[in-house]
């Protein structure tokens, strides 16, 4: 997509969008590879270590396969399925045939809850789910729930055969490996990403099929001129996300690029060197948590490293660790910037200009962004103001699914708001400066703080409850709870346990707070909202708690139980 240049300027003048009319996600990132050739697509290591090797033929006879068998289960084009696992061979497939059948792919993280998916599987209307064991039995709980739902497929035979749901593999080794792919327009819908909010519930961010050329010039600008000098890429993140799906896994297959699938349970920095020197990984995407837990990794020169490229987005970098990226990955660490609904917009590309310290990019060529003021009006240089991006632009979204009134609030005259406060340098420089929500930024996640709140409100201790987050070294931000208890529980460290894991279990494993503080009152505006703001500032140092009216039990005393594996 990028243009040869030696400079980002030259670059940037030189780049002019190349969206065909006519487009399908699936037939670009796999069937124009499938040339009988057995060029190798997917590296697919398991927890002992063996690994399954996919090539790009593979993958257009199964995705065919699978296409075939949602269509006889009277799944139609239009219709939603939604793909519950972790990376995986069986994901990618989903993701293909749903690409290919015209359908609109509804991802969903592994760790999600029972609550979680309920809600999205229910507002997204899904007519098929794919899933695993794991997925099957959070699924049992609500299955009555989702009339909508025509069609469920186990990747683990067993667990299918004895719930009477469809063998995933069955299901499509019973089907024909020939297919025709729906004739899709670049503006027809091909995904819908559930996204955090600060009030009401997660807003499902749809997009075209056309949001995966969109991504192009951002994903290539931050892996160092990609696909120049590419043999391998691998990220961490799972592909339920936006950042492991279309900056990473779809991207590299559009360009012909092995990709490496193997996410861990519980990341492991040791274990992350050693895969990438394995299998000689030559490009990855490594969010900033993972970086600061890799940085802890003595002697990493113990591995022999093939990298050419590291893109880190989600959290500002700093100085400290560009400079231990120099050392122990042998590369510049480019930072990109984006959201959901419109993805890597602004990166660093060390081959065409040495970072700022400070500042998350330049515009990414073909995308036009901006500083404005609350009214969509461009503010000088120097300003600061909200981070915007005009449209029309082809990363950008179609709106909330069945949301237009979130959809219409999202915009200002031609320019879509991030929701980020930054300011922009006579340079072409932008600096994050800070979010004007209340989402959290933690581990790379952006959490919103209702679906926690209303998690919360499910225990029966639980009387009132407000969530914010909390500085943290490590995760830039924790999730930080506020309760206000019913009458007759006695604030302890049990109950924290207790409360905790009921959010762990119910709503996801990376949402749930990992502080709680107990609280008589929590400060309200006059109309009954939670004012988040003052008790965010309550968090300040030398701020005195006192000021919350703590229910006279130390919150410090039971904020942080050791830490659970993540």
């Amino acid at each position: 997509m990028l243009p040869a240049a030696q400079t980002y300027e030259a670059l940037a003048a030189r780049f002019a969008w190349q969206i065909p009319q006519r487009y399908n996600i699936g037939v670009d990132v796999c069937d124009k590879w499938a040339d009988g050739s057995g060029r190798l697509a997917l590296i697919y290591e398991q927890r002992d270590g063996s690994a399954t090797r996919y090539s790009f033929d593979d993958l257009k006879a199964r995705s065919n396969q699978f296409a075939n068998a949602l269509r006889r289960s009277g799944v139609v084009q239009g219709d939603r399925v939604a793909i519950f696992l972790p990376q995986s061979p069986e994901t990618a497939i989903a993701h293909l045939a749903a690409y290919k059948a015209g359908c609109i792919a509804v991802p969903l993280f592994a760790l999600f809850g029972v609550d979680a998916i309920q809600y999205r599987l229910a507002d997204s209307a899904s007519a098929a789910l794919v899933t695993d064991a794991a997925g099957l039995r959070k699924l049992a709980e609500i299955r009555h729930l989702l009339p909508e739902l025509k069609a469920v497929y186990c990747v683990d035979a067993d667990q299918a055969a004895a719930t009477g749901v469809q063998p995933f593999w069955d299901a499509l080794n019973a089907e024909p490996q020939a297919f025709a792919p729906v004739n899709t327009s670049s503006d027809d819908p091909a995904v819908i990403i559930y996204t955090s909010g600060t009030t009401g519930k997660p807003k499902g961010a749809l997009h075209a099929q056309r949001v995966l050329p969109g991504h192009l010039p951002g994903v290539e600008l931050s892996q160092a001129l990609f696909p120049d000098h590419a043999k391998v890429i691998w990220t961490p993140a799972d592909w339920a996300w936006i950042g492991g799906l279309f900056d990473v896994l779809l991207p590299a297959w559009h360009h012909g690029i092995t990709v490496l699938a193997r996410r861990f349970d519980k990341f492991d920095g040791e274990a992350a060197f050693d895969l990438m020197a394995r299998h000689a990984v030559t490009h990855t995407f490594l969010p900033p948590t993972a970086l600061k837990m890799m940085r802890t990794v003595t002697h990493p020169e113990r591995w022999k490293l093939s990298l050419h490229a590291v893109a880190s987005g989600g959290e500002s970098l700093g100085e400290e660790l560009i400079a231990w990226g120099r050392a122990a990955l042998g590369v510049t660490i480019n930072e990109f910037y984006g959201q959901t609904e419109c993805n890597v917009v602004v990166s660093s590309c060390a081959s065409l200009f040495a970072p700022r310290i400070g500042a998350i990019g330049k515009a990414v060529p073909g995308h036009d962004v901006a500083i404005v003021d609350d009214d969509g009006a461009p503010v000088p240089d120097g300003t600061t103001g909200n981070i915007a991006v005009a449209g029309p632009d082809p990363v950008m979204f179609l709106g909330y699914w069945r949301n237009e009134a979130a959809t219409r609030e999202k915009f200002r005259g031609r320019y879509l708001l991030t929701g980020d406060l930054g300011q922009r340098d006579s340079e072409g420089f932008i600096r994050f400066v800070g979010r004007n929500d209340d989402v959290i930024t933690s581990a790379g996640y952006r959490i919103g703080p209702a679906s926690i709140e209303d998690c919360l409100l499910q225990h029966p201790a639980v009387c009132m409850a407000a969530v914010v987050g909390a500085p943290d070294a490590e995760r830039t931000e924790i999730v930080l709870a506020f309760v206000v208890l019913n009458a007759g529980f006695v604030p302890n460290d049990d109950l924290v346990r207790e409360i905790q894991q009921h959010v762990k279990t119910r709503l996801a494993a990376h949402e749930y707070p990992r502080e709680i503080r107990f609280v008589d009152s929590l400060p309200m505006t006059a109309t009954g909202k939670v004012m988040r703001k003052e008790l965010r500032a309550s968090l300040a140092p030398g701020k005195p708690t006192a000021t919350l009216a703590l229910n006279g039990h130390n919150p410090r005393a039971v904020a942080r139980p050791p830490r659970a594996p993540r």
